[in-house]
């Protein structure tokens, strides 16, 4: 290159120099912030692996806490119904300290006492044994509460003989059952004060209402001699034909009681076995009602409480169900003492209350009855002594044995054990004097037989044919009676005793008869003796379908026949 040239270059860089300075410059900076970067990127590095590490230990801290909050979600309804079982709410408190017994209390006594054996059965939890204190506070000032509610129940049972004992039993005790098994299993000296107090109370009120009640009886059946005559007693103008309003006296479902009122009308009079039955009615509606009511109400705590109802009265008229209870109060025996409706003993419910008790709980529930009944059928007893003191008539005393036996048979249908027991004693102590009367009724036939034959009887009386049909018509109305009590035809007491009878009036007959001296006359007055009995039973009130008065109508219709036979033969000319 020629001079010239290169001093015409020279000037071009050295133009340009400040710009290549510029671009080291630039050059030189970027390389610093590639450094830079560099190292940022070196740094960023290191610090994403350790938010890495945080997010891994994160997840698993939510895993942790996931898997913890899974536990006490699967704890959470145990513990949720272990607060709500321990807890007391204020409501059951204020209730409980700041109200008196009444029908509130029937919701929340249930409340405290499933809480009490909560807290009872969970004594090792500490919330348990804190709040065991705040319960037995509530405990002793419920118990005492109820005490006092129950002794002012049975009160009135103390003071007046007006106190309707069906109602404040049904109605009040009863309703109040739920209070009284607490007291059994969270006061037990609480609730047997309380049975002692009402077994003292209801002894003294039966036991009074009964003494007036028979005393009453007592005076009505004095109005009415029953002394009972022979059937030889030829002389006697008594009645040995029982009618259909005595009959009826040996069913339950008969006429109306005797109410205690009618004792003082001194012109008032019925007959003995009308007042005896009168009398077994009112006990049994009354003792088996108790009876009931103890079951219900004093028994061991059920598992399931227990079911009480008045029964349906279809088995009795209702204008009767007033009367058959005792009549007297503590001032006037013309009151009548509200009885009891007949409970629900023939129920399901019931009858399982009764199948549930244990042996020894059946012995104390009829030890408690006997502690209350007690007086009271003794005083009963007196009075069905007396109803044999003097010996009533024969047919009488059958029509009290059988309202005697369909008492007891109705009594063990309604499950009553201890009422069942004193009435089959009251049975065994009937039965021999219906024996003996009837022994001495076939003995005093014999008697009459054996002096007809000798030409005497008591005292030179020599027996006529109007007193041999007189014995005839009372024989048929003895045995006309006596069948319409008697269902069945296995009776032998019955029935053995009637063939004797009848033996012997067959036999005077025959007695009778041969005095004649002309078998003519003597087979006519067979034929008319026999057509006599045959009629009387036909008239009278035999139970014609019984198999015993076929028998019976056939018995005599033979021995008619026979005669009829007879006198046919006598009264044939000979040749």
């Amino acid at each position: 290159m020629s001079s010239g040239e290169a001093s015409s270059s020279q000037p071009s860089i050295v133009s340009k120099a400040k710009e290549y300075v510029e671009l080291h410059d630039q050059v030189e900076n970027s390389l610093g912030l590639l450094d830079s970067l560099e190292g940022f990127l070196a740094t960023f590095q290191t610090d994403l692996t350790n938010v890495s590490g945080q997010i891994s230990n994160l997840q698993e801290r939510s895993k942790e806490i996931d898997g913890r909050l899974k536990a006490r979600k699967k704890i959470q309804k145990p513990l949720s119904s272990l607060l709500n079982d321990l807890a007391i709410s204020p409501t059951l408190a204020e209730t409980i300290l700041d109200t008196d017994v009444g029908e509130q209390w029937l919701t929340v006594i249930p409340d405290l006492e499933h809480r009490l054996s909560t807290l009872n059965a969970r004594k090792r939890v500490k919330a348990a044994r804190d709040l065991a204190e705040v319960a037995e506070g509530l405990r002793i000032v419920a118990a005492t509460k109820m005490r006092s509610f129950f002794f002012a129940v049975i009160q009135p049972i103390k003071a007046s003989m007006n106190t309707n004992m069906q109602v404040l039993q049904t109605s009040v005790l009863i309703k109040y059952r739920s209070l009284y098994e607490f007291l059994q299993n969270f006061a037990e000296d609480v609730a047997k004060e309380i049975q002692r107090t009402y077994v003292i109370a209801a002894r003294v009120y039966y036991e009074t209402g009964f003494r007036r009640y028979t005393r009453s009886l007592g005076w009505i059946k004095s109005r009415v001699p029953a002394k009972a005559d022979l059937i030889a007693a030829v002389d006697s103008t008594a009645s040995f034909a029982a009618d259909d309003a005595q009959l009826q006296c040996s069913k339950i479902d008969g006429p109306a009681v005797v109410p205690a009122y009618l004792g003082e009308d001194k012109a008032y009079k019925e007959p003995i076995e009308s007042l005896l039955r009168s009398m077994l009615l009112v006990l049994m509606d009354n003792a088996t009602a108790e009876y009931t009511f103890l079951a219900s109400f004093f028994a061991p705590p059920p598992k399931v409480a227990p079911v009480f109802e008045p029964q349906s009265a279809a088995l009795f008229p209702a204008e009767d169900r007033e009367m058959r209870r005792v009549s007297a109060n503590t001032d006037d025996v013309n009151t009548p003492l509200p009885g009891h409706e007949r409970f629900s003993t023939g129920s399901s419910e019931a009858r399982d209350r009764n199948d549930a008790l244990s042996k020894e709980e059946e012995a104390a529930l009829a030890s408690t009855w006997k502690q209350i009944l007690e007086p009271t059928l003794a005083y009963c007893q007196t009075f069905a002594t007396s109803v044999l003191e003097p010996s009533p008539p024969i047919t009488s005393l059958l029509i009290m044995i059988r309202i005697i036996e369909n008492v007891l048979a109705e009594v063990q249908t309604r499950g009553c054990a201890p009422l069942e027991g004193w009435l089959f004693g009251l049975r065994m102590q009937f039965w021999p004097v219906f024996q003996k009367m009837m022994s001495e009724h076939i003995s005093s036939l014999s008697k009459l037989n054996e002096s007809s034959a000798g030409g005497y009887f008591r005292r030179g009386n020599v027996v006529t044919d109007a007193n041999v049909k007189t014995i005839i018509a009372r024989y048929c109305s003895i045995f006309s009676s006596f069948v319409s009590l008697t269902e069945t035809e296995e009776e032998t007491v019955v029935f053995n005793n009637l063939l004797k009878l009848r033996q012997e009036v067959t036999a005077l007959v025959v007695g009778q008869a041969k005095r004649l001296n002309d078998p003519l006359k003597t087979a006519n007055y067979q034929s008319n003796s026999y057509e006599l009995a045959l009629q009387t039973l036909s008239k009278g009130q035999l139970a014609m379908t019984h198999p015993k008065a076929q028998a019976e109508l056939a018995y005599w219709r033979e021995r008619e026949e026979e005669s009829r036979r007879r006198l046919l033969s006598a009264a044939r000319p000979t040749t």
